[in-house]
C-alpha cells in the first residue's frame, strides 16, 4: 500500500503544479516545503519526460504537454483519491485550494455575499469563475473537472444540487424609451422594438426565452451580448430592450437611468441552483464549500 500512496501523493502533486502553476503556491496549498515540492517536480520531469514547467520571467508557464495533462489528472484524480479512501488534506484557515466554478457573470456578483463569507473563514482559497459550458448538456462532464456549475433547473442535469436564489425576469429599458407608457409595455410594443439578447452558448435558453416561445412572442434581435452585466450599459440612450433579472436592473439604473418594466406576459422566476457531480460528494474541500452555502441560504444571506 505504501506504493500506492506514494504514486498517488505524486498525483497532487502534479495537479497542484499544473494548477498553480507556481511550485512555492503548489507547496503551499499541499503544506510541502518548496524543497519538497521542488523534488517532487524533478521526479515528475523525469516520469513524464517534458519539463512540465518552464520559467518565464518571474513566473512559470504549462508545456503543451502540461496544458494536455491537466484537464486528465483533474478528472481522474479525485475518482482515484476518493476511491482510496484519500483526498487532499483541507483545513479553511490554511487552505490554498482553488475551487473552480461554472457560472454567468450576473451569477458572480449576486453570490458575492457566499464568497466573501468563504474567503473570511478560509482567507487563502481562491475561485476560479469559469464561463457556462456551450451546451448546458455537457455540463454534468464539465462537473468532473471542476467543482461547481449554477444554472437554473430544467437544463437537462441530473445530478445533485441546491437552490440558491430566486429572482424574476423584467423588461429593461431607457428611463426615455417612448414604448414604455406609465412603467408598462404592450405585447405589441414589446415585440415590435430591437432587441439586446445576452447569448450564453448553443441551446442555452433562459426560462424567460423558454416561455416567450411557448406563448409563440419572438423579439427582433438586434444586438447580442455573451455577458448579462453589459446589458444596462448598452441599452442606456437607446431605444433597445431586453429581458433580465430584476436584480440586475436595480444594481444599475442609478448609473444608467434604466428602469424594469414588468413584462408583458406572466412573470417568469429565475432560480439558479448550486449542482455538482455525485463523485466529489465526498471531497473535504468540496463538502465544506457545499454546506457554507446551504448555511448562507438558510441564513437569509443570499436573499433579495
Amino acid at each position: 500500500m505504501a506504493a500506492v500512496d506514494a504514486d498517488l501523493n505524486l498525483l497532487l502533486a502534479l495537479r497542484a503544479l499544473l494548477e498553480e502553476e507556481n511550485v512555492t503556491r503548489a507547496g503551499a496549498r499541499l503544506g510541502l516545503g518548496q524543497s519538497t515540492m521542488s523534488s517532487a517536480l524533478s521526479r515528475l520531469r523525469t516520469q513524464f519526460e517534458d519539463e512540465l514547467l518552464v520559467r518565464v520571467g518571474r513566473d512559470y508557464e504549462l508545456t503543451p504537454l502540461a496544458r494536455q495533462l491537466l484537464p486528465q489528472v483533474q478528472l481522474t484524480l479525485p475518482l482515484v483519491a476518493q476511491a482510496l479512501g484519500q483526498d487532499e488534506p483541507f483545513a479553511p484557515e490554511s487552505t490554498v485550494r482553488t475551487f473552480r466554478i461554472h457560472l454567468s457573470d450576473y451569477a458572480a456578483i449576486e453570490l458575492r455575499p457566499l464568497f466573501a463569507l468563504a474567503e473570511a473563514v478560509a482567507p487563502g482559497i481562491r475561485f476560479d469563475f469559469l464561463r457556462l459550458p456551450v451546451d448546458p448538456a455537457d455540463s454534468e462532464r464539465e462537473l468532473l473537472a471542476s467543482d461547481f456549475v449554477v444554472l437554473p433547473p430544467g437544463v437537462g442535469l441530473d445530478t445533485e444540487s441546491i437552490e440558491l436564489l430566486r429572482d424574476e425576469y423584467v423588461v429593461i429599458a431607457d428611463r426615455g424609451n417612448p414604448a414604455v407608457v406609465d412603467g408598462e409595455i404592450s405585447l405589441k410594443a414589446f415585440l415590435a422594438s430591437p432587441h439586446i439578447r445576452c447569448d450564453f452558448g448553443r441551446a442555452h435558453l433562459t426560462q424567460v426565452e423558454r416561455r416567450m416561445h411557448e406563448l409563440d412572442a419572438f423579439p427582433k434581435v438586434r444586438v447580442t451580448t455573451s455577458t448579462l452585466l453589459s446589458v444596462p450599459l448598452i441599452v442606456a440612450g437607446t431605444n433597445l430592450m431586453g429581458v433580465v433579472p430584476r436584480r440586475l436592473v436595480a444594481r444599475n439604473a442609478a448609473v444608467t437611468g434604466t428602469v424594469a418594466v414588468p413584462t408583458p406576459f406572466p412573470t417568469v422566476e429565475l432560480i439558479l441552483r448550486l449542482w455538482w457531480n455525485a463523485a466529489r460528494v465526498h471531497g473535504a474541500g468540496h463538502t465544506w464549500l457545499r454546506e457554507l452555502a446551504a448555511r448562507s441560504v438558510a441564513n437569509g444571506l443570499l436573499r433579495p
